[in-house]
């Protein structure tokens, strides 16, 4: 079965691609990663396929390449993460030549650089995620006059680096299974927030998180006045730290050091509370007999994993989030 692929290599939703021509998978890989590609070695009659689930920001796809054959890519404007599931990739990107084989987790790509491949009897899970997020999560600050956010390595800091980057991968490939999860855009951002900084965590980078001399001064109590008032203003609203940090007129780490500081918190771990609160007040008002149910009013205020969000509400209101709808 095939569905067209649509422009927006990230659109929320889900796409099934399958074919065994080989001119017409290849027009397809060039639509849905954005690219041109210039492929030797296909050919008819072998099955190309191709799934994708997009949650606005990113996507994560299972690709199946069964044949032997070679791609040169066109630099990409986001950045692709791989799992090998089976098979190999050789690769040369940037000057330098690596083999990447069954399990490994890399970096396929980053922007402004062409890449050449052989791909032997692939399947591959890949992450495609928008630079803007990564750069919203590194909290980059324009006061320190930082570059782009560039990765130093392409392969995982550490074997238990690569093993979380899978299991958040896993994860969040659940919530955007979710319909009724991934129907939400505070669940999308969320989502893709939470890839971008575990790519920071996963991959080396030149990502700067220590406060200026500057970010501690303005990690004041009228920061974290003007920040809780656009939280407590917008919790319905997609709004990541650098809008909060922008609303207070600080930098990222400015308002992050002044959370930290002042309350002993974060901008987010506070925007989360008052969304909590927010369901709190959903379930309530809600009458069980109208068909609301607590994944739902969890997913409305950006919670996608409902026993994250039952153990938070519980630490917080001493019972479970069902007893409060129930009564």
């Amino acid at each position: 079965m095939t569905t067209p692929a649509s422009g927006d290599a990230a659109e929320a939703g889900r796409i099934e691609f399958s074919t065994t021509d080989s001119e017409r998978a290849i027009a397809y890989f060039n639509d849905v990663y954005r690219t041109s590609l210039r492929i030797t070695g296909a050919r008819d009659g072998h099955l190309y396929r191709h799934s994708r689930v997009g949650g606005g920001s990113f996507a994560i796809n299972n690709v199946r390449v069964p044949l032997h054959i070679g791609v040169r890519r066109d630099p990409l404007d986001a950045l692709i993460i791989v799992q090998i599931g089976v098979g190999r990739i050789e690769r040369e990107y940037g000057g330098v030549s690596e083999r990447f084989l069954t399990g490994d987790v890399f970096v396929d790509s980053v922007p402004g650089v062409p890449a050449t491949m052989r791909m032997l009897g692939v399947d591959a899970q890949t992450v495609m995620l928008d630079l803007g997020v990564l750069a919203q999560v590194a909290a980059v600050s324009p006061a320190r006059g930082a570059g782009p956010i560039r990765l130093t390595s392409f392969r995982p800091r550490s074997a238990l680096a690569g093993l979380q980057w899978q299991r958040t991968v896993t994860l969040l490939r659940e919530v955007l299974e979710n319909s009724e999860a991934s129907a939400q855009p505070l669940i999308r951002g969320s989502a893709a927030r939470m890839l971008a900084a575990t790519v920071l965590t996963t991959f080396p980078n030149t990502a700067i998180i220590d406060p200026t001399a500057q970010d501690r001064r303005d990690a004041t109590s009228t920061t974290v006045r003007r920040a809780i008032a656009f939280i407590e203003q917008h919790p319905h609203a997609d709004i990541s730290v650098a809008d909060i940090a922008a609303a207070a007129n600080v930098s990222i780490r400015a308002v992050q050091f002044a959370f930290r500081r002042q309350l002993d918190t974060t901008p987010m771990a506070y925007l989360r509370a008052v969304r909590l609160d927010r369901a709190h007040n959903d379930l309530l008002a809600t009458d069980p007999g109208r068909g609301e149910t607590v994944t739902g009013i969890a997913a409305r205020w950006g919670f996608f994993s409902s026993s994250r969000f039952a153990a938070q509400y519980r630490r917080t209101y001493g019972v479970s989030p069902g007893h409060t709808l129930r009564t």
